[in-house]
């Protein structure tokens, strides 16, 4: 794409707006009547990232420090960085009565994370139809259990905030210690939870969903997406609930088993890059700790409001060793060929992703005075923009920060959007022979 003579790839395009959004998300943070405080440039810099990044990692404490002015600036990057900036462009292009050319569409492939452009204004309009769908029937289950303790201006406003930034998978609560209050409710447990697994298992899904009548009509892509979601749910909470029940500090604490059940579900399921906590972080075990690294690495799905590598990569990578193994040459998932070029894509996502998570461990365990496993916990949490935390956001220097912003960018826009922005990548013109390399 040509812009004043200046060459620019989709990829390139997609990283300078949401980086022009960035800057003027920080610009609204900074005013006078944004704050209850003054912040520093660096302060609102971060929670713009983190709300555009949709990752609810935060420097400062979101309800005592921003008033309601920077609360809807917040609402409004979450919403913006949740759906996508290019959605809502093609959305002003609609409403304008503009045609979308197919400059655009190529950009909402890139954005959407697509594998072609068919369809691709279609499936938009579905996200966008769904997405106010699903956050207006939440904000009003939401509303019937917060206006009654609150009151009806409070209530309401509530709900309409963690309606959005639970679909959107973004983490930022208006309580200092998230949802932790709420650790026993059903209520705010199924509707937050059910909120961010809509919005983390893809747009994709649920278009297909949409159309498809039947799971055995439903994509290769689709089905994993499902199967594996219900799967590693439910593992994770069984893996939570054994490894935390005795800890006085987290379930142990807790008076009913009930209360032990919902903690333990929330938990293993708010990894998946919604950010939202119903225990203490800091208080989990180490190896309750280690399960949700992995699970904040792994992500959400492929075009949907989570970050991480996405759990159709990790699949992918699983499936290739498990072939490998077995001697076999074609990898075949029910009764599907998978081409070679999705599983390096898949390879080179998490080998980008693991460099970046590395480099950027070893700079804070330099510049932060933290031990290195909360370290390694902020960067992965970071990274699949999931927004949870050990305790040592607050504390973060200036370096510190820069570098949770750079990974929370990274886990946004993708590791292989961020390679193709800095190194277009070239077809190889010469095809040279062969040799074999000695592995393993």
């Amino acid at each position: 794409m040509k812009y004043k003579n200046i060459n620019l790839s989709p990829y390139q395009l997609l990283s300078i707006i949401f980086l022009i959004f960035i800057f003027i998300g920080t610009l609204l943070l900074k005013l006078p009547f944004a704050t209850t405080e003054p912040i520093t440039w660096i302060d609102a810099l971060f929670t713009t990232t983190s709300a555009m990044t949709v990752t609810g990692l935060a420097v400062v404490d979101t309800a005592q420090t921003y008033t309601l002015f920077g609360e809807i600036v917040i609402l409004f990057l979450i919403q913006l960085g949740g759906l996508g900036i290019m959605s809502f462009a093609v959305l002003i292009y609609i409403m304008l009565g503009k045609k979308i050319g197919i400059k655009e569409r190529i950009l909402i492939q890139q954005a959407l994370n697509q594998t072609s452009i068919g369809g691709i204004i279609k499936l938009v309009k579905t996200l966008f139809l769904f997405s106010f769908t699903v956050e207006f029937i939440a904000m009003l289950l939401l509303a019937y259990r917060w206006v009654p303790e609150f009151g009806w201006g409070k209530g309401f406003y509530y709900s309409i905030f963690h309606s959005i930034s639970a679909f959107n998978n973004a983490g930022f609560a208006l309580w200092s210690d998230s949802l932790m209050r709420f650790v026993g409710d059903p209520t705010i447990n199924i509707v937050i939870s059910l909120l961010f697994i809509i919005g983390g298992i893809g747009f994709t899904v649920l278009a297909d969903l949409k159309y498809k009548n039947t799971f055995r009509k439903l994509s290769l892509h689709s089905k994993i997406m499902i199967i594996g979601t219900l799967v590693i749910n439910v593992v994770a909470m069984l893996f939570i609930f054994a490894l935390e029940y005795g800890n006085p500090n987290t379930l142990a604490g807790l008076p009913t088993l009930g209360d032990k059940l919902w903690a333990s579900y929330f938990q293993a399921v708010t990894p998946r890059t919604a950010g939202f906590n119903s225990l203490d972080i800091g208080s989990l075990n180490e190896d309750t700790i280690f399960l949700m690294l992995l699970l904040m690495f792994v992500g959400a799905g492929s075009a949907s409001t989570g970050g991480g590598i996405k759990l159709t990569t990790f699949m992918i990578i699983i499936f290739s060793v498990i072939t490998f193994l077995k001697g076999k040459r074609e990898i075949v998932i029910a009764k599907r060929s998978i081409d070679e070029s999705f599983i390096v894509r898949s390879l080179a996502i998490s080998t980008i992703g693991i460099v970046f998570i590395f480099v950027a461990v070893f700079i804070l365990n330099i510049t932060e005075k933290a031990s290195f496993l909360p370290i390694l916990f902020e960067v992965i949490s970071a990274f699949g923009t999931v927004g949870l935390s050990m305790g040592i956001t607050g504390s973060l220097s200036f370096i510190g920060k820069i570098v949770i912003i750079f990974i929370m960018f990274l886990g946004k826009i993708g590791p292989l959007t961020l390679a193709f922005s800095l190194a277009r990548p070239e077809k190889a013109k010469i095809k040279y022979p062969n040799e074999d390399i000695l592995t393993g």
